[in-house]
């Protein structure tokens, strides 16, 4: 069982993460210098692209030629693919540069092909993988989704034929990749009722279909964000695909969806913080280009503050990535909660740094400045915009009432690997994901994590604030356990926007427990992450968003966290938990 593959993974742990890192470094130092006006892979030649409405056909050479498509193919396949907090770190570099790009230069394979390694048979998953390890595309059709945007706006139907086999029938104008991908995971209808089977997932060969008639790809679409994407359609007219095509059983897709759509959700949001690095990086210079004097005291909050937001975001992520290994069977609500939160909390901090950047701002395209503008148009198609929100919230409502009443104040708290900075794993094993199960180990997490830091309560300093603030999270999730007790069965709780706030309220006090499990799991290798003062900051702002009474931030508290940054921005490091040495 666990404990088996918990034991395999420890042996496995320090050769694994050590690879993902080198090959981390091996994709920074290819990419080159991004503020470099010379590099072919800068920022410069990547914002230029953008503008011409093109992918950057040469920084997409350079990544399939450096198998970045191997990344996503699970080891036993060929592939690299161990764990997807270790993908995250190998796809950073890439983010870190331009959100678009990684999604046009395949993020989009592995949210595609997640379905065929979850339920695929062997020829799909061995087929899948030749295709990603080639160099190839895949590319995901969504289902139609409530709330849709472009990109879940219609969608396609699959009619059984007498002989076996389907005739997909259908038209969809927005699909990231479509002119490009080598294999296309259509989440089909076919069942005409509404129901949990109303959809199945196929994957098809769209030269073999295109060969036979059926398919017409269609137009480029121009989109406000991620336009150097290619976003184009799909229609298929009476097309004939085989039975082999159909992954898994029929009427499977949306079960399939709920279980693999959690990585998805966590991968999006942690390599989302690597882009919102960029820009941070960007304010940090506009503050300090041409100053002898140390950063004007106007930009202390702003700049310190959202860092202090990128370490929560990373840490609620991070949390979320490394269940996926080790509590792969209850990780659906924390996921949700992820992408539910970060691309909230990155959005607020962008708007934040447009305060601090001022007219630089408006510097669209140039490598030093331009980064805001355009994570700006993209952070809100990555996040699928009120579509992907709503998604979040309906996986999050209908599970309140069912944690108030069984989970919290209850429940565990989980492995210690799961927060334990450099600790093992298991591999991720898409057969494994599963769905809601009514447990909460974050919460749990977040309960001892107040116990133990009660000791220090009373004592002075930012470790007593630290534990007063991890009291006031405890405190505010006693009282969601009250409300959440209200909550009416099914779906009535989602037509009730006083049930939705509940879940805004509890994705952010998740997020808190993140931040005192990722802060109590140091391992004393980062000084300042072992320090108390980020996790104040960051738990003082999650507290000021909740509305809940906060001690006072301590006076050396900003200085100490703000001065971590200059240092990351002057040494060419990351605005994340891992502090990365960035090409220059």
């Amino acid at each position: 069982g666990r404990e088996r593959r918990s034991g395999c993974a420890a042996a496995r742990r320090g050769a694994e993460e050590t690879e993902a890192l080198r090959r981390a470094a091996r994709l920074e130092a290819l990419l080159g210098d991004p503020y470099d006006p010379a590099n072919p892979h800068g920022l410069g030649a990547l914002f230029a692209a953008d503008e011409r409405r093109e992918p950057p056909a040469a920084t997409e050479r350079l990544l399939v030629g450096a198998g970045l498509g191997a990344e996503f193919v699970p080891a036993e396949f060929g592939g690299r693919l161990t764990r997807a907090d270790l993908l995250v770190k190998v796809l950073r570099p890439v983010f870190r540069r331009d959100l678009a790009l990684g999604f046009g230069s395949g993020i989009t394979s592995l949210f595609a092909t997640s379905a065929v390694w979850a339920a695929g048979s062997t020829a799909q998953r061995r087929a899948t993988a030749d295709v990603l390890l080639g160099g190839g595309r895949a590319s995901i059709v969504h289902h139609e989704l409530a709330h849709a945007n472009a990109i879940l706006r219609d969608e396609f139907a699959a009619t059984p034929l007498a002989g076996g086999g389907f005739s997909l029938n259908g038209r969809k104008d927005v699909i990231i990749n479509a002119a490009r991908a080598q294999a296309y995971v259509v989440y089909a209808r076919t069942d005409r009722a509404r129901s949990p089977l109303s959809h199945s997932v196929l994957l098809l060969d769209p030269a073999e279909l295109t060969a036979a008639g059926g398919l017409a790809r269609l137009p480029r679409v121009p989109t406000a964000g991620m336009r150097g994407s290619l976003f184009s359609g799909l229609q298929f007219t009476d097309c004939e695909v085989p039975e082999g095509s159909l992954v898994g059983r029929v009427g499977e897709g949306v079960a399939l969806a709920l279980r693999t759509y959690q990585v998805n959700r966590c991968v999006i949001s942690a390599t989302a913080v690597a882009a919102a690095g960029t820009v941070l990086h960007s304010a940090v210079r506009a503050a300090t280009t041409g100053r002898s004097r140390p950063v004007a005291r106007r930009f202390h909050k702003p700049l310190a503050g959202v860092f202090a937001d990128l370490l929560a975001c990373d840490s609620m992520a991070t949390v979320a990535l490394r269940a996926l290994s080790l509590l792969p069977d209850r990780t659906h609500v924390l996921a949700a909660a992820v992408k539910y939160v970060v691309p909230d909390l990155l959005r607020e901090s962008l708007e934040e740094l447009a305060a601090v950047l001022g007219s630089r701002g408006y510097q669209h395209g140039t490598p030093e400045y331009g980064a805001l503008d355009k994570l700006s148009r993209d952070l809100p198609v990555a996040g699928l915009g009120h579509a992907g929100t709503a998604a979040c919230q309906a996986v999050i409502v209908p599970q309140l009432r069912a944690l108030a009443e069984r989970a919290w104040f209850k429940e565990e708290e989980p492995p210690s690997e799961l927060l334990r900075s450099g600790a093992g794993l298991p591999h991720l094993d898409y057969r494994l994901l599963g769905i809601a199960d009514g447990g909460d180990f974050l919460a749990a997490s977040l309960v001892g994590s107040a116990a133990r830091l009660a000791e220090v309560r009373g004592v002075g300093g930012q470790l007593a604030v630290l534990a007063d603030l991890a009291e006031a999270f405890v405190t505010e999730l006693r009282a969601l356990r009250e409300q959440c007790r209200a909550i009416p069965q099914g779906a009535a709780a989602l037509a009730d926007p006083a049930w939705c706030v509940l879940s805004d309220r509890y994705a952010l006090v998740l997020a808190a427990a993140a931040v005192l499990g990722t802060w109590e799991g140091q391992d004393g290798a980062e000084p300042f992450l072992a320090s108390p003062a980020w996790a104040v900051l960051a738990l003082t702002r999650i507290g000021g968003r909740l509305g809940i009474p906060v001690p006072e931030l301590p006076d050396d508290c900003l200085g100490q966290v703000l001065e971590e940054l200059v240092r990351r921005y002057r040494a060419g490091r990351s605005c994340d938990l891992d502090a990365t040495e960035l090409a220059q």
